[in-house]
C-alpha cells in the first residue's frame, strides 16, 4: 500500500489501519508476542502478509526476536499484554537492553476512559514499568498520534547505541477514524527516513595506526558490535597486518572475531585480576565494539597489567563514559577500523601461537565431562552453524571446544539473565532458515524459558538442541568458592526428566548414553528440517 486510504478522501482510515501499514512500510511484518485481551483491537483482521509467532508465557517472544533482530540486523516487534504480561518479560527485556538489540515492544492497556477507576489490566503508570532496560517509553497522548509515536520508536531503536524501545497503546485507540489531514500527516511519517552520516578523522586514525606499528605485543579486544555494525572483515584485516592477539571482551552478545581463527585465543574472563593477568606482556590494547570491561564477580587486581596502554573504539558514548581505563573514541565502528587500516603498515613481529586444536575424544560413556561433549559436538558441527549457548558452568569448554569462523555464529545472552538460550535459538533459526542452528543448553538454564519447546513444536522450527545434564546450578556453586560461601540452598536439580518434558511439547527427543550416540543423534538432528530435536546428555558436576 503506498498511500493510506483516508489521504485519497473517500474510507476513512482508522488508528489499526494507519499502524499496520505504518510496520508495513518499516518491513515490521513478523511479530512474536503473547497476546492478551488489551491487545486485541490491534490484532484484529490480522494482516495476510504478516506472521505471528507465539510464546507462551512473555519472556519468550522477546527472547525470540532478540535473536530474531540480531541475527537479520534488522529491528524486531514485540507484542505483549499490558502490566502483568510486561512483568513476566522484564528479564527478557533486560537481556535484549544488555545485547543492544532493536526491539519495538508494544503492549496494549486498558480504555482511556477506564483508566482513572484504575479497571482491571489498568496500566497505571505504562511508560515507566520498562525502565530502566528501554532506550524510549512512550504512551501516545491522543489516539491519533499512535503511527507518529511507533515512527519515532523504531527510528531511536536502530540508532546507535541501539536498543529495544517501548509503546503502550490504549485499547481503544485501535477503532478511531483518522481526519484527511491526520491521514495525509501520517502518510509523511510512514515514509521519510532517517540516515546515519559516518566518518572518522583521518589524524585520529593515524595517531592508532602509529600506536599499533609501534606496539612490541599488541592485543586486539573485540565485541559483538563487531558483527552487528559491520565490522568483521575490517578486524580481521587489522589483526592480520598487525599481527595481535585477539581475544572476546567479557560478557560481550557475540564473539566479534572467527573463533577457527590462528590469531583468535577465546574470550576474556570478567574479572579485572583475571584479565590483568590474562593481557600479560601485551603493551597496547585496542579494544573495538565492546565495553571496558564487564565484570563478575569481583576478582582483585589492577584493571591492566603494569605498561600497558589502552585505546578504546566504541559507538556508545555511555561505555566510554563509564570505562575505569583507557583512551576512548566514540565513533561509528566500521569507518574507525578502515580509517585505521589504511595506516597500519605490516607487521614483521612474530604473532602468538595458535591455540591447542580440539581433540576427538572418542567413544566414552556418560557421565561425560564437559569438554568430551562440546568437543564431540563441536568437531561435526557443519561450518554454517550458528550456535546458541546458555550452559552456565559449561560456557567456558564450550568457547574452548566449539569454534565457529562465520559472522553471527555464537549467540549467547550479554546480561545473563537465564532464560535467553531456548527462545533466542528458535528466533535465531527463524531468521537464519537455512542455516542449522544448536541450542547448547544447562539442565538448569533451559527451564526457565521452557514453553519455548512447544513454539519450536508448533511452528515445525528444525533447530537442535543439546542439554547438558549435570542436575544442579553448577555456575552457582563455582561462584560460590569464589565467594567463599557454603550452606547455599537450591543448587541441586534432582528429578528433572528433560526428555519426557521435551516430547510432551513435541520435540524429537532422545538420551545420549554414549558420544557415539552424541555423534549420531547430533548429525540426524541437524538433517531433520522438519521439527526440533533435543539430545540430552549426563554430565558430570562442577568439581566444587
Amino acid at each position: 500500500m503506498t498511500a493510506l486510504r483516508g489521504s485519497i478522501g473517500k474510507q476513512k482510515v482508522t488508528v489499526r489501519e494507519a499502524t499496520i501499514d505504518l510496520l508495513r512500510t518499516h518491513g515490521l511484518s513478523t511479530w512474536f508476542g503473547n497476546p492478551g485481551s488489551s491487545e486485541l483491537t490491534l490484532l484484529e483482521d490480522f494482516p495476510s502478509d504478516f506472521r505471528y509467532v507465539l510464546g507462551l508465557q512473555e519472556m519468550v517472544p522477546v527472547g525470540m526476536a532478540d535473536a530474531y533482530a540480531q541475527i537479520t540486523g534488522r529491528p524486531a516487534i514485540v507484542n505483549l499484554h499490558t502490566a502483568p504480561g510486561l512483568g513476566n518479560a522484564q528479564g527478557a527485556l533486560y537481556n535484549a537492553y544488555i545485547n543492544k538489540t532493536p526491539l519495538i515492544v508494544t503492549a496494549g492497556n486498558q480504555r482511556r476512559d477506564l483508566q482513572n477507576q484504575m479497571c482491571l489490566l489498568t496500566n497505571v503508570d505504562a511508560t515507566n514499568v520498562p525502565k530502566p532496560f528501554v532506550k524510549w517509553s512512550a504512551e501516545p497522548a491522543i489516539a491519533s498520534e499512535v503511527p507518529a509515536v511507533l515512527a519515532r520508536a523504531i527510528h531511536i531503536a536502530n540508532t546507535a547505541p541501539r536498543g529495544p524501545v517501548f509503546v503502550s497503546l490504549p485499547m481503544d485507540d485501535m477503532a478511531v477514524e483518522l481526519t484527511d489531514k491526520q491521514s495525509s500527516d501520517i502518510d509523511v511519517v510512514r515514509t521519510r527516513t532517517v540516515t546515519h552520516a559516518v566518518g572518522f578523522p583521518d589524524e585520529v586514525a593515524a595517531d592508532i595506526a602509529a600506536r599499533l606499528n609501534k606496539a612490541k605485543s599488541p592485543a586486539i579486544i573485540v565485541g559483538g558490535d563487531v558483527e552487528r555494525f559491520g565490522v568483521w572483515e575490517a578486524v580481521i584485516a587489522l589483526a592480520e597486518r598487525t599481527q595481535s592477539i585477539v581475544l572476546t571482551a567479557p560478557l560481550t552478545g557475540l564473539s566479534g572475531f572467527p573463533e577457527n581463527h590462528p590469531l583468535y585465543h577465546g574470550s576474556l574472563p570478567p574479572g579485572a585480576g583475571w584479565i590483568s593477568k590474562a593481557l600479560t606482556g601485551r603493551d597496547l590494547v585496542v579494544v573495538i565494539g565492546a565495553p571496558v570491561f564487564r565484570y563478575y564477580p569481583k576478582i582483585a587486581g589492577p584493571y591492566l597489567p603494569e605498561g600497558t596502554s589502552l585505546i578504546h573504539i566504541t559507538n556508545d558514548p555511555d561505555e566510554a563514559a563509564r570505562a575505569p581505563v583507557g583512551d576512548a573514541i566514540v565513533a561509528d565502528l566500521r569507518a574507525a577500523a578502515e580509517a585505521v587500516l589504511t595506516h597500519v603498515t605490516q607487521s614483521t613481529r612474530t604473532g602468538p601461537d595458535p591455540r591447542d586444536p580440539v581433540n576427538d575424544p572418542g567413544s566414552v560413556t556418560a557421565p561425560l565431562s564437559p569438554e568430551v561433549l562440546w568437543s564431540t559436538v563441536g568437531l561435526r558441527l557443519p561450518a554454517d552453524t550458528l550456535l546458541v549457548t546458555e550452559a552456565g558452568s559449561n560456557e567456558f569448554p564450550i568457547g574452548a571446544c566449539v569454534r565457529p569462523g562465520h559472522p553471527f555464529s555464537h549467540l549467547t545472552a550479554a546480561g545473563g539473565g537465564l532464560g535467553f538460550g531456548l527462545p533466542a535459538a528458535v528466533g535465531a533459526q527463524l531468521a537464519a532458515p537455512d542455516r542449522p542452528v544448536v541450542a547448547a543448553m544447562g539442565d538448569g538454564s533451559m527451564h526457565y524459558a521452557i514453553t519455548s519447546l512447544w513454539t519450536a513444536a508448533h511452528y515445525g522450527i528444525p533447530l537442535t538442541i543439546v542439554v547438558a545434564s549435570n542436575s544442579e546450578y553448577g555456575i552457582l556453586k563455582e561462584f560460590g568458592v569464589i565467594e567463599h560461601t557454603s550452606g547455599v540452598p537450591g543448587l541441586d536439580l534432582p528429578g528433572l526428566d528433560i526428555v519426557a518434558t521435551a516430547r510432551s511439547y513435541g520435540v524429537d527427543a532422545h538420551e545420549a548414553k554414549t558420544t557415539d550416540d552424541v555423534a549420531e543423534l547430533l548429525n540426524a538432528g541437524i538433517a531433520d528440517r522438519d521439527r526440533p530435536t533435543l539430545i540430552n546428555v549426563t554430565t558430570t558436576p562442577v568439581d566444587a
